[in-house]
């Protein structure tokens, strides 16, 4: 199994950064260590002083395949979830300016929180799929599938040009606007189409 995502894919959130729109989905990778699953608890590295959460939708690919066509990518995936893609930011500063790989600040042991999947037969629109996310109750991140720049079928087509994608793959596509760093005894809840899918305890 691999984590595959993606960055810079919802346009709040790239002006939140301050980066250029993206062309073609930017894409890096997580080792399979980097999950952290539901109700677990996501301890503050010693390495970073500033981990920020990004809630994402996260696909989960269903068969494999390679070069798969955007018309048919729908076909290769039919479980969601809400996740985080957890980042040292004051690490991912500084390789950035360096030009460097983000594996160190996006990589690391249980950067990749994961809810609990949902059957895309389930939800009330797969077109337009609503999330969020809430640190001790309240609202931080809210988003929609539809405000991406390059929707689940355009990822799954563009990655498997490069990679095979394998049963069990999971792609994390993105997150919206609202990012921000966590704190120890912080709560965090995952929301899909209203209902909990995840929850991670800081500390």
């Amino acid at each position: 199994m691999k984590i595959i995502a993606v960055g810079m894919n919802y346009r709040a959130h790239i002006r939140e950064l301050g980066d250029p729109m993206p062309q073609e989905p930017v894409i890096f990778m997580k080792p399979s260590s980097a999950i952290l699953n539901n109700h677990g608890t996501f301890v503050i590295p010693e390495f970073s002083k500033e981990i920020h959460y990004e809630a994402e939708l996260v696909v989960k690919i269903s068969r494999s395949g390679k070069s798969i066509g955007e018309q048919s990518a729908s076909g290769y995936y039919n479980e969601i979830t809400v996740g985080i893609d957890f980042t040292a930011r004051d690490m991912q500063r500084i390789l950035r300016a360096k030009g460097n790989p983000w594996e160190l600040c996006k990589a690391f042991d249980h950067s990749a929180a994961l809810g609990e999947f949902v059957n895309t037969e389930h939800l009330k629109d797969r077109e337009n799929i609503e999330f969020g996310l809430r640190i001790n109750g309240k609202e931080v991140q809210h988003g929609f599938s539809s405000d991406m720049l390059f929707d689940f079928d355009k990822i799954i087509a563009y990655v498997s040009r490069f990679i095979t994608l394998n049963e069990g793959d999971l792609i994390y596509t993105g997150t919206p606007s609202g990012i921000g760093p966590v704190s120890n005894g912080d709560l965090l809840e995952g929301y899909l189409q209203g209902t909990k899918v995840l929850d991670i305890l800081i500390q």
